[in-house]
């Protein structure tokens, strides 16, 4: 089985679209996305139709969770804030409906998918550093765990050499058969905040166990453009060219 695994889309179609056309010149069974599908970005309901027609797996990440009103904008900056409000009103039924129905976690049979945590999902808290894991790194019941929330791409582990520690990598591949157990956060389709613009994702091989954490460019112009002109805060946009 080979997973392609999406993490934060962020309603940016086009590094959705550049991950996608990248996806077709290889084998994939079934893409997983871990959450935050719209937010911050311009295009959530052509994001949405997107994931749609590819049946792809996807669990409810805070911003999605936001736009339905399962959680307080209170708790969100003011440019986060805006583009939620632009994201309800750009929505249809069906769209919103679909949000709401979304899983806070989602087990197949060879991973597990959450958007912050495993315990608690719906607090949606994040994990940036080997203790904040460890929560999850116990609940897991799978041998790997896919996540995003915080936009970084890093995988963080217990080594069969030595289970007793969790550690953590940042290359760009994983082999699990040398971890017990490991959570990879696949980083952001569309709002990257390691410095490095490029669209994030993930294939995960289940034959060789194999994870790859890879990029793509896109057209960040056009994106950025779609922001503007949609009457969202600009830092919305100038934010895409810096990775950040």
């Amino acid at each position: 089985m080979r997973y392609a695994i999406l993490g934060d889309i962020h309603s940016n179609l086009a590094a959705l679209e550049s991950v996608l056309d990248a996806l077709e010149d290889e084998v994939i069974d079934q893409i997983l996305q871990v959450g935050d599908v719209v937010g911050y970005g311009a295009a959530p309901a052509e994001v949405i139709a997107k994931l749609r027609e590819r049946d792809a797996i996807v669990v409810k990440g805070n911003h999605d969770a936001a736009c339905v009103g399962e959680l307080d904008t209170r708790l969100f900056n003011a440019n986060a804030k805006a583009a939620v409000d632009y994201t309800r009103e750009q929505l249809s039924s069906e769209d919103l409906q679909w949000l709401a129905d979304l899983p806070l976690v989602h087990a197949t049979d060879h991973c597990v998918l959450a958007h912050g945590t495993l315990p608690d999902p719906d607090r949606f808290e994040y994990i940036q550093s080997t203790s904040e894991a460890d929560p999850s790194l116990d609940a897991l019941d799978r041998p790997v765990a896919f996540l995003g929330h915080t936009h970084v791409p890093v995988t963080i582990m217990r080594l069969i050499e030595s289970p007793g520690r969790t550690s953590y990598t940042i290359d760009h591949e994983v082999n699990l058969e040398e971890t017990t157990v490991a959570l990879v956060n696949v980083g952001s389709v569309g709002q990257p905040r390691d410095e490095d613009c490029r669209a994030a994702f993930a294939v995960y091989d289940t034959a060789t166990q194999r994870v790859e954490l890879r990029r793509v460019d896109y057209d960040i112009e056009r994106e950025a453009d779609r922001i503007v002109r949609a009457g969202l805060p600009k830092m919305l946009a100038d934010r895409l060219f810096l990775g950040i």
